[in-house]
């Protein structure tokens, strides 16, 4: 299935599910095929020149196995050291550094990296655990636990009311920025439910109905964003100044001009890289 444009999506790897079970049948074909490798730190890139593909890892290194490319390359996931060139994810990302296949890429190494950084002790008996699965799979030899790792799901959508948008702002995004409702999932919950209560907590909006449209990897560090669009019951605007600096109803004509940063009082919609920017047009489209 091909991607829509958002960052983040459209990896071109194999992830080669089978092989995780199987480590030393996998060591034999790794010994024999080329491999390339990608270095994370925190939320920052290791870039070999203008590159963040690096083609030999020391050996000490734990190595993630991310999946086999079209051309039959083994790629691979490693920590990066404090002494390499790094870069913000952020930066690479709003800089187009580098093509979109390699920015799914580095997301899902820097999301293995991290849960690996701060997964490293078991969450039963507090032993120290050690990395199986090729990367997939954390194993206590104390207790006897696995651990996998999670993606935190996260809903995000636009509210319609009789042709107006409902968009937000939070005090530390840049000026006249506007974007979707946002919120974790709590447990228990379906993905509508989530929909509903957030949009309720965040501006008093009862939402009444919610439909899929799209969702995107964010790896800040491991979320998946769900992409709806929601009808309101009603547009009378309660908001929540603890979550939101702001909250509003746009027209139409608004959020057209606001997704080309045309609109007279400065304001504007969330970047084409974020999945919010791609939920306000197809909300627009269906209006």
């Amino acid at each position: 299935m091909k991607s829509l444009p958002f960052a983040f999506t459209g990896s071109p790897l194999n992830r080669r599910a089978e092989w995780r079970g199987s480590v030393g049948a996998f060591t034999e074909i790794a010994k024999v095929t080329p491999k390339c490798f990608l270095k994370c730190r925190g939320d920052e890139v290791a870039f070999a020149g203008n590159s963040p593909v690096h083609d030999r890892l020391d050996e000490a290194h734990e190595q993630i196995f991310l999946g086999e490319d079209r051309e039959g390359v083994l790629w691979f996931a490693s920590p990066a050291r404090e002494s390499d060139q790094l870069l913000p994810l952020r930066g690479v990302m709003m800089e187009g550094k580098v093509p979109a296949e390699m920015l799914a890429m580095l997301a899902q190494a820097r999301s293995l990296l991290h849960w690996h950084e701060t997964h490293g002790f078991c969450a039963a008996c507090g032993a120290k655990s050690e990395m199986t699965d090729l990367g997939y799979r954390r194993h206590c030899p104390a207790c006897g636990r696995d651990h996998f790792p999670r993606t935190d799901p996260v809903v995000i959508m636009v509210v319609r009311h009789d042709e107006k948008f409902l968009l937000g702002r939070q005090a530390s995004w840049q000026p006249g920025m506007y974007s979707a409702l946002a919120g974790f999932m709590e447990p228990g919950e379906t993905i509508e439910e989530a929909v509903a209560r957030e949009v309720r907590e965040e501006a008093g909006i009862e939402a009444i109905s919610a439909r899929y449209v799209a969702s995107q990897p964010w790896p800040f560090p491991s979320s998946l964003m769900i992409g709806m669009i929601a009808e309101a019951a009603d547009d009378t605007i309660t908001l929540d100044g603890s979550e939101l600096e702001d909250a509003r109803w746009f027209g139409k004509d608004e959020l057209e001009l606001m997704l080309t940063r045309r609109h007279p009082d400065g304001f504007h919609a969330s970047h084409p890289y974020a999945i919010a920017h791609h939920i306000v047009r197809a909300a627009l489209a269906d209006a």
